[in-house]
């Protein structure tokens, strides 16, 4: 995997909760922060896949004419 170094700066909280992750996962801090980038991304991804998915999805929709709108 290539990686490119990246520097962050936690909360005294965030890195405590990391690192009782790590050691209970047997993984590095590293690991548990590019799971959970990972996991943020895959989540945004999905609901722009969907709207795209969807986006025109009722081809047999179509808009009333003019002459049929209520003038009323």
């Amino acid at each position: 995997m290539s990686a490119t170094r990246t520097q962050i700066y936690l909360t005294e909280a965030q890195r405590r909760r990391i690192d009782e992750i790590a050691k209970a996962d047997g993984v590095t801090m590293a690991e548990v922060i590019r799971r959970a980038l990972n996991s943020y991304l895959a989540r945004d991804s999905d609901a722009t896949e969907a709207l795209s998915a969807t986006f025109g999805a009722d081809p047999g929709a179509r808009a009333p004419d003019r002459a049929e709108w209520d003038r009323g």
